[in-house]
């Protein structure tokens, strides 16, 4: 294996809970056990791979276009790509540029035809992984209305007569809300439904 390359080291994180410092410390030391320079550092803290904005990878594709660096180290696979076609779209941009990939948890290198094979296989499967993972919460969400369980936040209740009085005496419905903890929109709309069904 070629030493002496300059290599940016890509991390990310799903939620705010998590850190990427393992997967750093555990690429630098790949890079210098392979003689290789650490010349960029770019990390995603609390970004799901399924969002379109990541602005450490954006930095990461401006480095590679300017030819920064000739290899690309990240942790795994689920960590860069969004979709199978934004993978093999994110390989073709590497080799158009002359840039290798190194995912350490499958222990694959593009410099070889057969991980570039590989890679593209890991593609397959986490997008095959998180189309089931989908498949199972619409599934979830279908038997749970079936059964006559209601998804989503619970209905607030409105004391529309304290609410009246509170704003009759001088607050305002942004006050009143708040005081009854109820978003001022659903207080306007119970107050209105009230008065319309006593119209009526």
């Amino acid at each position: 294996m070629t030493t002496g390359r300059m290599v940016a080291i890509y991390c990310r994180v799903s939620t705010d809970q998590q850190s990427v410092e393992n997967q750093q410390r555990e690429l630098e030391a790949v890079a210098q056990r392979h003689g290789w320079e650490v010349v960029g550092m770019f990390a995603d803290e609390g970004v799901s791979g399924a969002k379109a904005q990541r602005p450490a990878f954006d930095k990461l594709m401006h480095a590679v276009a300017r030819r920064e660096v000739d290899l690309v180290a990240a942790w795994s696979v689920d960590r860069l790509g969004r979709s199978l076609q934004h993978l093999l779209s994110f390989l073709a941009e590497l080799q158009a540029k002359g840039v290798d990939l190194y995912l350490h948890q499958q222990g694959l290198d593009t410099q070889t035809p057969a991980g570039k094979a590989m890679f593209q296989m890991c593609g397959v499967f986490a997008e095959f992984e998180r189309a089931i993972i989908v498949e199972r919460i619409r599934a979830g969400l279908a038997r749970a209305k079936a059964a006559g369980i209601r998804i989503g936040r619970p209905r607030a209740t409105v004391d529309v007569r304290k609410a009246v009085v509170l704003m009759a005496a001088g607050k305002s419905l942004r006050q009143v809300a708040r005081e009854m903890q109820v978003a001022p929109s659903t207080l306007s709309a119970a107050v209105r439904k009230t008065s319309l069904s006593a119209a009526g």
